[in-house]
């Protein structure tokens, strides 16, 4: 029997190294035709990929049911010997993974043997959350198909919640970082691409006082950097189109003015302030219902102690600690997030309850 073994790149000879000693009768092949991250193990002993799993190098093992040449119609014929591994009331999907140059694409494998198999076992095709996983590994001039259960770790699942949810109604307003111009460049890309990675509604930039236009010149420039490397890996990382987050620039104390009108939340981080846990029943209903949320993040010095009674909240994240520059947003958005999250869960829960009565 053959197995599939997935690791990070570049640690597929030390894992080998680990099979053969875990199993000194398999016959063990690191990065095959020189792909990276690869292992393949042939042995006699059916539960060798409990082993293999024992080996912390090793991130995935895929046992192969079937192996062909690497043609396309071959692999469709696979669905034969497949089929009656998927249940009628189960879901699947196919997936494959093409290493190597052929006349066709991975898609063409995917909408191929995913509809012979639908054919022939008439389950419901499910690309989010299957049940089961037609896996198909294309090395070369080989191709290896197997079925594996659903993914065990799923980026996205139906239990969790859409931290979107709060985020996209978030703005942040950023006091610039000032000083050396590298430091303003470098502190800039840090809070662009935080900013960007939240995927907030926007980040206003909000000097307290005039300020050297060359330093801020900087930082906006850092802003911009930062935000477009995120940016870049946001769209070919995520399902869904990923906008960049609006930047704007403006007075921090006309901020003030402006966002007290509304239905707007404003929370400002400060040490001086009461911790989280004392408030967050009240600061989670509060965010729930507000149609937009402002948080104030400072910069070397905090948010001017005069804003603080223009405030809604102003919330210590850590007591006795100080967070730096460059974590002010992610320290602030994923604490807020946390409380969030559990205030819409307890929501859930109690809509189940009444709805059950």
């Amino acid at each position: 029997m053959k197995f599939i073994v997935k690791t990070q790149r570049g640690m597929e000879s030390v894992a080998a190294n680990y099979i053969r000693e875990a199993l000194p009768d398999a016959e063990v092949w690191a990065s095959p035709m020189g792909y990276y991250g690869l292992v393949i193990v042939e042995t006699e002993d059916e539960n060798a990929g409990k082993e293999i799993l024992e080996i912390p190098e090793v991130e995935r093992v895929i046992p192969v049911l079937v192996e062909v040449p690497a043609e396309l119609e071959r692999i469709v014929e696979t669905a034969e010997r497949i089929a009656p591994l998927i249940g009628e009331n189960e879901t699947f999907a196919v997936k494959t993974k093409r290493r190597g140059k052929h006349d066709f694409s991975s898609l063409d494998v995917n909408r191929n043997l995913g509809a012979k198999i639908q054919e022939l076992t008439n389950a419901d095709v499910n690309l989010s959350w299957p049940d089961k996983v037609v896996q198909v590994e294309i090395i070369g001039d080989r191709a290896y198909v197997s079925v594996v259960p659903g993914e065990e770790f799923r980026k996205f699942t139906p239990d969790k919640i859409d931290a979107r949810k709060l985020f996209h109604k978030l703005t942040i307003v950023q006091m610039p970082y000032w000083g050396d111009y590298k430091a303003c460049r470098s502190f800039g890309e840090k809070i662009g691409r935080a900013a960007q990675a939240f995927e907030v509604k926007e980040l206003i930039i909000a000097p307290k006082e005039k300020m050297d236009a060359f330093e801020l010149m900087e930082f906006i420039r850092g802003v911009k950097v930062g935000q477009e490397s995120r940016y870049q890996i946001q769209r070919e990382a995520y399902p869904w189109k990923v906008e960049k987050v609006p930047v704007s620039v403006w007075d921090l104390y006309q901020v003030i003015r402006d966002k007290r009108r509304g239905k707007r939340l404003l929370i400002i981080t400060d040490p001086k302030g009461p911790t989280l846990a004392e408030v967050k029943d009240k600061l989670a209903r509060d965010m729930f219902y507000a149609k937009e949320v402002v948080v104030f993040v400072g910069s070397r010095e905090g948010i001017p102690r005069g804003l603080f009674r223009f405030a809604d909240y102003v919330v210590d994240l850590a007591p006795y600690m100080t967070f730096a520059t460059e974590h002010g947003i992610p320290g602030a958005l994923v604490s807020l997030w946390e409380v969030y999250e559990e205030y819409l869960r307890e929501r859930e829960k109690q809509t189940e309850e009444e709805s059950g009565q």
